[in-house]
């Protein structure tokens, strides 16, 4: 650790362990400088053979079918430790956003929408709300605390009144 230190070498017993410039865990791809474009490429690149096979083995196009079939398998992998590995680019959130896009163009009846107007219709969000939603509320449940009651004290001075909304100051 330091700014002048050597990497060093680590051994296991009596074999030498090698230093690696990425390491996977918990299924989620994290490289020395943390750029987690790998995950969003791993995501969709997990997502894109499960649409194929929706694309061919379902003959249906309804949104009954296409909806939960896209809830189930595909968007779990595109959500997956999402507010650690968050998209930090916008090349990295165009490429899963252009996943679901896919996903929902599927369904008969929508092809010619835009994507915006398609989620509109079905009543869902793109992933990047998605994702701001998920850090609202982790954000909440932090300052919830231990007591599961959100104290006044706390907002004081945060520019946070008690209804939960955003002051201005």
């Amino acid at each position: 650790m330091g700014w002048r230190n050597p990497k060093h070498n680590y051994r296991l017993s009596r074999e030498w362990i090698e230093s690696s410039p990425e390491e996977k865990d918990l299924g989620m791809l994290v490289d020395e400088k943390l750029n987690m474009s790998w995950q969003c490429a791993l995501g969709a690149q997990k997502v894109n053979p499960v649409l194929g096979r929706i694309k061919r083995g379902v003959t249906s196009r309804s949104r009954e079918v296409i909806l939960p079939l896209y809830s189930t398998l595909m968007r779990p992998h595109l959500e997956y430790c999402i507010q650690f590995w968050g998209p930090q680019h916008k090349k990295d959130t165009k490429m899963l956003e252009s996943v679901q896009s896919r996903a929902m163009k599927m369904i008969r009846g929508l092809e010619h929408l835009s994507y915006e107007d398609r989620l509109r219709e079905l009543g869902l969000f793109s992933l990047e709300k998605r994702r701001l939603q998920g850090d609202l509320t982790a954000a909440f449940q932090y300052l919830k605390g231990p007591t599961g009651k959100l104290e006044r004290d706390c907002l004081q001075g945060h520019g946070v009144t008690g209804q939960g909304v955003m002051a201005l100051s």
